[in-house]
């Protein structure tokens, strides 16, 4: 895969300034555009992208995703309600927020944190709040992701699962989960910045 636009390729990196380089990096030039592979939940293009500096980068590959949704959800006695599941790129039985795609004509991020959450995990809460919408890997994803706070959680009811998930629900203590993050309780990154900012949206963090 090319170097990704953080890298030399790109230009230099500011306050890195040499001889024959700009000040700050500048946009590339898409050349062109290329569909490779499209189904139900994905588009796999390859561009084609010519830096400042004259080099072609070809392909660039870029997926086309739905908008995600990951939910933040807090209970009234301080656990976070998680859900673990077996996530075949790392092999392994994960500890991650609840979450989804957003469904063809959803537009409101809240709307679809609420259905995805309860279907996931049961719960349901009393207080919803949208904290910040993000890329998750802005080299080679469109899409964003859209982090919810829920406040006041609750179970409500049975799982409403997809053909397809095997999703157990978990309520730690928000203390524990904290800790052990420097450890990879939970071991997706996007997962772990969003309930930061989740928590920071709180006021749980301090700061």
């Amino acid at each position: 895969m090319p170097a990704d636009p953080d890298s030399s390729a790109a230009g230099a990196t500011p306050g890195r300034e040499g001889p024959g380089q700009p000040a700050h990096p500048r946009p590339w030039r898409r050349t062109g555009d290329r569909t490779v592979l499209r189904d139900r939940w994905l588009h796999l293009r390859a561009e084609a992208w010519e830096t400042p500096q004259g080099v072609t980068l070809d392909p660039w590959w870029m997926l086309d995703w739905a908008d995600w949704v990951h939910v933040v959800a807090l209970t009234p006695d301080d656990r976070l309600v998680l859900v673990r599941q077996f996530r075949p790129g790392a092999q392994a039985l994960t500890l991650e927020l609840p979450g989804g795609m957003m469904e063809a004509g959803e537009a409101d991020p809240v709307a679809a944190a609420t259905r995805e959450f309860t279907e996931e995990t049961g719960f349901v809460a009393a207080e919803w709040r949208l904290v910040l919408g993000l890329p998750p890997e802005p080299a080679h994803c469109s899409n964003r992701i859209h982090f919810v706070l829920a406040l006041g959680c609750v179970p409500a009811g049975a799982q409403a699962l997809d053909a397809g998930e095997d999703i157990a629900v978990e309520t730690p203590p928000l203390a524990d989960v904290l800790a052990g993050l420097g450890q990879g309780i939970m071991q997706n990154a996007m997962h772990v910045g969003g309930l930061l900012l989740g928590l920071r949206a709180a006021g749980r963090l301090g700061f």
